[in-house]
């Protein structure tokens, strides 16, 4: 499969990310001289976007300005054999490049094009300006996530691009396969950061159609779990534990048989009207006893729970050893770098080893070479005119 990532920073390119992860020739086409905007964003290990080399591995990369007529040319050559483009800039700037999908589905009837933008293609809103917080807040997550008496809170990474970049991955993979299998023609996917946030809002939406429901900040509280909260142990650290069937609760009161006679907490509805009270019982119990003493009982009766973990936790935890959680890849320039392995895991086709982010350009002339058929002295007057 063939990518042309056309995106810059996150919600489109990881997009072709986690398609190169697997195997697709991903060719990342960067503006001359500077490069995708995540190049300069921290933290940096001498001189090198961490972030980048996290983002831009499995990568090819070349420089074409898309805003001269001759970028524009080479690009729609490079379209020509592809499978894919991917693109993230605010709707109608490709039009004005002479790029729009009107445009390349002429040049190339089975291409796939994913375009991914804060509010999508059409619509009021389709050419406001949209980033990751931008999709959080609009999309319904942010307003439900926090403490009532504070102000709404962010996740602690971009998780509307993130998500974004995974039902782009997705809907490219059904495009595709809607095209091998019935008929030939590609299409354009149509994905706004907002929309995929909202996806994740499970019932809230339909509580307030059908009960008037309005879902507002609870803090670690929710309504399926009671028991459910984020308690701190006695070493000074937090697990979350949640029970959230009769079932599950049963198990926790084999080792905590005060609770079975309180009439407060017989039924997970009667709980849940008291998870203040009982989340206070819960809690003294756990920060009473030796943390490993603690995982062992929990793990005992089959109760979920996790501690909450820093990255130190991360870097020696078994579990993640193990299974390879955490890829190793070899920089030419800043030596080894640890970073998400791909996911997920396949029986039959595993993914191949990671390959580290490209310098800027750095497939440039091999590209032009072997995909437009570009001589060398062509490639030259297109360097000379800043044209790559």
């Amino acid at each position: 499969m063939r990518v042309i990532d056309v995106g810059t920073m996150v919600a489109g390119p990881v997009a072709g990310t986690l398609l190169a992860d697997f195997g697709a020739d991903v060719i990342k086409v960067e503006q001359p001289g500077l490069g995708d905007t995540l190049r300069h964003i921290g933290p940096f290990a001498e001189g090198e976007s961490l972030w980048w080399n996290v983002e831009g591995r499995n990568k090819k990369s070349i420089t074409l300005n898309l805003r001269e007529p001759e970028g524009q040319r080479i690009l729609k050559e490079l379209v020509k054999d592809a499978d894919v483009l991917v693109e993230n800039f605010r709707p109608g700037t490709l039009d004005r490049w002479n790029l729009s999908w009107k445009e390349l589905e002429q040049v190339n009837p089975r291409l796939v094009m994913l375009s991914v933008s804060g509010y999508g293609q059409t619509g009021p809103m389709a050419t406001r300006a949209g980033y990751d917080r931008m999709g959080l807040a609009f999309g319904g997550v942010m307003g439900i996530t926090g403490y009532p008496d504070r102000p709404p809170v962010r996740p602690g990474t971009a998780v509307a691009d993130y998500q974004t970049a995974l039902f782009g991955a997705f809907g490219t993979m059904v495009a595709l396969y809607n095209r091998d299998v019935n008929g030939g023609r590609g299409q354009q996917v149509d994905l706004s950061l907002y929309e995929t946030v909202f996806r994740f809002t499970d019932v809230m939406v339909t509580a307030y159609d059908k009960l008037g429901l309005n879902r507002e900040r609870t803090g670690n509280l929710h309504f399926a779990a009671a028991p459910g909260d984020h308690f701190e142990t006695s070493d000074g650290r937090y697990i979350a534990l949640t029970v959230s069937s009769d079932r599950m609760y049963r198990r926790l009161c084999e080792v905590m048989p005060e609770l079975l006679d309180d009439p407060r907490f017989a039924t997970h509805t009667e709980r849940l009207a008291n998870v203040t009270e009982i989340n206070r019982t819960v809690g003294a119990w756990i920060k009473s006893l030796p943390v490993p003493e603690l995982c062992e009982i929990l793990d005992e009766k089959g109760l979920a729970y996790a501690l909450i973990y820093s990255v130190e936790d991360i870097m020696t935890d078994p579990q993640y050893e193990s299974r390879g959680t955490i890829a190793t890849v070899d920089h030419p320039r800043i030596g080894s770098l640890k970073m998400p392995a791909p996911q997920p895991r396949f029986s039959d086709t595993p993914a191949p080893l990671v390959r580290p982010a490209p310098e800027l350009g750095a497939h440039t002339d091999e590209v032009l070479r072997e995909y437009v058929g570009l001589s060398d002295q062509r490639i030259a007057e297109l360097r000379a005119a800043g044209t790559i």
